[in-house]
C-alpha cells in the first residue's frame, strides 16, 4: 500500500508514522531479562554481515548437505552477546518461482532459503535480523511474510521493511531499539535524508540504546574502502556510507552496522558510537562469490555502556571454504583487513587494534 502512486507525500508520512508505533509494539516481544530484575550496566552486542544459509533456487544444488548446521562451528562465539545482529540476505520461504527477473542471470540472483533455517538461527542466539536488502524481495510479498512469520514464532525481531521499519528488544532491563536501511523498493530508503532523521529520532524516545544498520556501498574486492562519497553499482545508487553513519548517530544511534557490500571494511568511531561499514559475508552458502576479501569476515564483539558510548570489542576472524559456512579463522585475516582499512580510510580514528584482536581506544 505504502508504494501507491495514489498516496500524496503527507499521507505516505502519516502511514509511516502509524507503522512505526504499530511495529515497536508488536515487535517487542523477546525478552531475555526477567521481570522486576534490576537494570545492569551497559550490553554486549555481537554483530555480523550477510547470512544466506542456502537457496533451494534455482535448483537443489544449492542447498548444504541435509541436516547440517552451518553456523555450528561459531555458535560458541555468536553466544558471546547480550544482542546478537546479523544480515538475512534474502527470504526464507519452502517453495514457490522468483518475483525478481534478471536481464543478465550471471550479475543477478535470486535466495530461496528454507524454512528449517530460521532454527537454525535462534539455536544460534541471533536476536536482531536486519530484512533491508536488495534479496529480501527475491519471492515477493510472500516470501517476505512467510520470513516475518518464521521468525516472529522463534522470537527473532527484525525491522528494515515498511511494514515493520523498527522493533524494541528488551535485554538486562535495558531496552534496545532497532532499525535498518536500504536503497530498495520496500524498505526504509537509506537515501532519504529525511526519513532516516524521522524514523532515527523517533525510535529514540522509545529506547534506551538504539541500533541502526544499512545495507549499502558499492559490491566486491573492488570496493573494500570507505570513500566518503555516494556510491553506484549497476546503475543503483548505493548511498555514501560514511555520511549515512554520522547523519544516524546525530539523529540519536548509538551504534551503526552496515552490510551489502560483501567485503569487510573499516570501522569508526563518531562523537563516542561505534561503526561499522561492512562486515562481509558471513554465512553464506552455494552462490556466493567467496574468492579472496569476499571470502573473510569478523565477528564484532562491542561493549557498549548504558548510555550506548564504545567502551571496547573484539574482532573474531572467520573465513568461508568451499561452497560456504564459516570457520574460524587462526590467521587473522579479517583482522588484519580491518586493522588496514581503517588506517587508510580512516586516518584520525583513535582506534587501537591489538594482535588478539582486541579493539580500545
Amino acid at each position: 500500500m505504502l508504494r501507491s502512486p495514489c498516496f500524496s507525500r503527507c499521507f505516505r508520512t502519516l502511514f509511516l508514522a502509524l507503522l512505526l508505533a504499530a511495529c515497536v509494539i508488536d515487535a517487542s516481544v523477546p525478552v531475555k531479562s526477567l521481570a522486576g530484575q534490576p537494570e545492569q550496566d551497559g550490553l554486549t552486542i555481537v554483530a555480523v554481515g550477510d547470512i544466506m544459509m542456502g537457496s533451494a533456487y534455482p535448483s537443489q544444488d544449492g542447498l548444504p548437505p541435509r541436516g547440517s548446521s552451518l553456523l555450528e562451528p561459531v555458535a560458541g562465539e555468536l553466544g558471546q552477546g547480550d544482542v546478537t545482529f546479523g544480515n538475512l540476505e534474502g527470504p526464507i520461504l519452502n517453495d514457490g518461482d522468483a518475483v525478481k527477473r534478471c536481464a543478465d542471470p550471471s550479475k543477478c540472483f535470486a535466495f530461496r532459503q528454507p524454512e528449517q533455517v530460521a532454527g537454525y538461527l535462534a539455536e544460534a542466539g541471533f536476536d536482531l535480523l536486519s530484512v533491508a536488502n536488495n534479496h529480501i524481495n527475491d519471492f515477493g510479498i510472500r516470501g517476505k511474510d512467510n520470513t516475518s512469520r518464521l521468525l516472529a514464532e522463534r522470537r527473532i525481531a527484525f525491522a528494515g521493511q515498511e511494514s515493520c521499519p523498527t522493533t524494541i528488544i528488551v535485554r538486562k532491563g535495558i531496552r534496545v531499539g532497532f532499525t535498518t536501511f536500504a536503497p530498495v523498493t520496500g524498505c526504509l530508503n537509506l537515501n532519504d535524508d529525511e526519513l532516516v532523521r524521522r524514523v532515527v529520532s523517533g525510535l529514540r524516545r522509545q529506547c534506551d540504546i538504539l541500533i541502526v544498520s544499512f545495507h549499502g556501498g558499492a559490491e566486491g574486492a573492488g570496493h573494500t574502502h570507505v570513500t566518503r562519497q555516494g556510491e553506484m553499482f549497476y546503475g543503483e545508487n548505493r548511498g555514501n556510507a560514511y555520511r549515512f553513519a554520522r547523519l544516524a548517530i546525530d539523529a540519536g544511534a548509538d551504534v551503526v552496522l552496515g552490510h551489502g557490500p560483501h567485503v569487510a571494511r573499516a570501522i569508526d568511531l563518531y562523537k563516542g558510537k561505534f561503526i561499522a561499514y561492512s562486515m562481509g559475508n558471513f554465512c553464506t552458502y552455494g552462490q556466493f562469490n567467496l574468492k579472496g576479501p569476499n571470502g573473510i569476515a569478523p565477528i564484532l564483539r562491542i561493549q557498549v555502556s548504558k548510555n550506548g558510548d564504545f567502551i571496547g570489542g573484539k574482532i573474531i576472524s572467520v573465513m568461508q571454504q568451499g561452497k560456504g559456512g564459516p570457520v574460524i579463522d587462526p590467521s587473522g585475516q579479517a583482522l588484519e583487513a580491518i586493522r588496514r582499512l581503517t588506517g587508510s580510510d580512516i586516518p584520525e580514528s583513535k582506534l587501537k587494534f591489538d594482535s588478539s584482536g582486541s579493539i580500545s581506544l
